[in-house]
């Protein structure tokens, strides 16, 4: 992707279902989104479950996959397993969200991506992150990693990532202070941050706030007013 000189802030993540706010407004500071689709698929991980808010407390979706060779599987090559978990899905954000004020003006661009039977996780994934992003405004462009052939382990995959893609800066997680390479980011000369996400309090069903859900769960309950909400 060709920026003609432009100084670049990118940033990127693996797949992840319904994903939680944070993520969001990383891309959202962004100018450009690597889907990392290329690490080794961790079982128990968000790649293929996410937490909804009940009124009986918090709910995890998990969408089934193919269990097989999980320990040399990359993101990119995991398969869903056809077992008709997306009706159970929808249901149970039936339930949860039937009441909120902006569950009729969603729910049909979620439900026309949930039951259209993707193979691969990774492409879910990507299909509801496109559509949580421009629900909340976000334009940034994406990238998938397995779109190129980035090299290295750890810092050095991420700067190896930078340079390929033009990178004059680099938005790490809150956890990438622990194994960022700061002397070889700054000898490239690529830039680093480290995201510190406040998590926003907003209005929310069923009594007391419960932060670290699923985006939908401040689509559905404040529509329009999400964006202002998610970058503050």
């Amino acid at each position: 992707m060709e920026y003609c000189g432009k100084e670049v802030r990118l940033t990127a993540h693996q797949a992840t279902y319904l994903s939680w706010l944070g993520l969001f407004d990383k891309i959202a500071h962004a100018d450009l989104f690597c889907l990392f689709d290329v690490c080794q698929y961790e079982r128990k991980s968000f790649e293929n479950r996410n937490i909804i808010k009940t009124n009986s407390g918090l709910l995890m979706l998990t969408v089934p996959v193919e269990s097989k060779g999980h320990f040399e599987t990359k993101g990119k090559d995991v398969k869903i397993c056809p077992t008709g978990w997306a009706r159970k899905h929808l249901r149970s954000i039936e339930l949860a969200y039937s009441k909120a004020p902006y569950y009729d003006a969603y729910i049909g661009g979620l439900e026309s991506i949930l039951t259209s039977n993707y193979e691969y996780l990774a492409d879910l994934n990507l299909e509801i992150l496109r559509w949580g992003m421009k629900s909340f405004g976000i334009k940034t462009p994406i990238v998938r990693a397995s779109d190129y052939d980035f090299q290295g382990v750890k810092s050095g995959l991420v700067l190896d990532m930078c340079l390929k893609l033009g990178a004059s800066e680099y938005v790490f997680g809150a956890l990438g202070s622990d194994y960022a390479d700061k002397e070889a980011f700054a000898e490239a000369g690529v830039g680093i941050e480290f995201q510190d996400y406040n998590h926003p309090v907003y209005p929310q069903l069923f009594g007391q706030f419960a932060p670290y859900v699923s985006f939908i769960d401040l689509l559905l309950n404040c529509g329009p007013n999400s964006r202002r909400i998610l970058i503050n």
